[in-house]
């Protein structure tokens, strides 16, 4: 008798969504072997969820409207030529705007899906997580307002350090062709091809086109919610598993070696940025310096889970891989610099 077990599972493997697969099996695992974790991992989760639903519904909607309308060719055409203005103008927003990490993940994965270049976008992507006016209030009241202008400052100048590097090595084997490969089923954006020739803004009046309005809102919505989803729950676990106490003691003492360690732990070791205003208090108090609190700070603000889940979702890893890089490199810059201000 022809077993036919193990290629029944290779397919069921393959068929599986990976984001949905992890989602479910990190739940299971937290549910097995911390259960009291696991109704308040559910309800930081939804929560979080809840919040940012009206940034996942513009998103969704917009690129809906977009493709529907066929409006994407009037919005490439306007990009052309334009870049270092938007990399200038992306900065400058995601460094004041009032969008936290998670909030700017959906209009990111908006402006990769219409064809933004990505020096603008990633101008905006290392800029956004590290400031906003509430999170500047904070840090002012307790790092002081010097500290928290530096702060500002080093957020828009990571964005155009992060744009102009991606904009220099555009054509670069690193940022060639940087989406994903779209799937068949499901994913980011839809799968058909836009529609050429005038915008037609009254999408509704043909019906191809609002198939188009709905395949695409549909599988955007299930793009972003699996994986701000899963983001969100390795947020709750880590905010809950990983000691405060064991960062402080590894990012003790100055000098450049602490602002050099101090982005490297800063980039795994993720606190939300309201979370992180106490503890860098807290680690200043304990002799930590400054120059090491601002490394620490934008490199753990701009490699946050949720962003950079949604970032590996959406480009390739090489892309991804220099993302990171431009957010250490930029965090050790900003922290040598504040270093020698501060």
């Amino acid at each position: 008798m022809t077993d036919i077990s193990l290629p029944a599972a290779r397919l069921w493997w393959q068929k599986t969504d990976k984001a949905w697969l992890a989602l479910v099996t990190i739940l299971a695992l937290t549910a097995f072997f911390d259960p009291a974790q696991f109704r308040p991992t559910l309800t930081f989760t939804a929560t979080a969820l809840w919040h940012t639903a009206p940034f996942i519904a513009f998103a969704v909607l917009a690129v809906a409207y977009m493709k529907a309308t066929g409006a994407e060719t009037l919005l490439a055409r306007a990009f052309e030529g334009r870049q270092a203005r938007l990399i200038l103008l992306a900065a400058l927003l995601g460094g004041l705007s009032p969008f936290c990490s998670c909030e700017v993940i959906p209009f990111l994965a908006a402006m990769l899906a219409l064809g933004a270049p990505l020096g603008a976008v990633m101008a905006f992507w290392l800029a956004s997580p590290i400031m906003d006016p509430a999170m500047f209030l904070i840090t002012s009241g307790t790092l002081g307002w010097d500290f928290a202008i530096a702060k500002t400052l080093a957020a828009i100048g990571l964005g155009l350090f992060g744009g102009f590097v991606t904009m220099a090595a555009a054509r670069s084997a690193v940022f060639a062709d940087p989406l994903r490969e779209k799937p068949q089923i499901g994913g980011c954006c839809g799968v058909k091809k836009p529609f050429q020739g005038k915008p037609l803004w009254r999408f509704w009046q043909e019906a191809d086109r609002r198939d188009t309005f709905r395949e695409n809102a549909l599988e955007n919505a299930v793009f972003l919610v699996k994986w701000l989803a899963l983001a969100y729950v390795i947020e709750a676990l880590m905010l809950e598993y990983v000691p405060a106490d064991m960062i402080a003691r590894l990012l003790g003492g100055d000098g450049l070696g602490a602002i050099i360690l101090g982005a490297l732990v800063g980039a795994p070791a993720y606190l939300n940025g309201y979370a992180a205003v106490p503890l860098v208090d807290a680690l200043l108090a304990q002799g930590m310096s400054n120059g090491a609190a601002m490394s620490f700070v934008i490199a753990g603000g701009v490699s946050c889970i949720p962003a950079a889940i949604a970032v590996w979702a959406l480009v390739k890893p090489r892309v991804f891989a220099a993302y990171l890089g431009l957010a250490i490199t930029g965090a050790i810059l900003a922290g040598l610099a504040w270093q020698a201000v501060a």
